[in-house]
């Protein structure tokens, strides 16, 4: 009987709400969805700094090409973060509102 009403319980707290990589996007706090929005932004940003970086090491090895990698950070990482954080920004914002409206 107790069991049956933890399952129930723990259905019930899950909601309808979607999951990314199994972690529930619904029910962020402020602090949370501004966080997560940094955070993807950092990730996206070292990423493409760090390919950006191994295209120039395999340009200059197989080109013999003398380029700057001070550049990669820039003109790849600067705009890929940028961009990630003006995407996750305004979606974390959103599961936010949509989370304190529900309550």
């Amino acid at each position: 009987m107790v069991q049956a009403t933890m399952r129930e319980d723990a259905r019930d707290r899950r909601g309808g709400g979607g999951k990314i990589f199994g972690f529930p996007i619904e029910g962020f706090s402020l602090f949370q969805s501004l966080l997560l929005s940094l955070a993807s932004a950092f990730l996206a940003f070292f990423a493409a700094t760090c390919v950006a970086i191994f295209a120039l090491l395999a340009w200059n090895l197989f080109g013999g090409h003398s380029v700057n990698y001070a550049d990669t950070y820039r003109y790849v990482g600067l705009p890929a973060g940028l961009l990630v954080l003006a995407v996750a920004l305004p979606f974390f914002l959103v599961l936010w509102v949509r989370a304190k409206a529900r309550r």
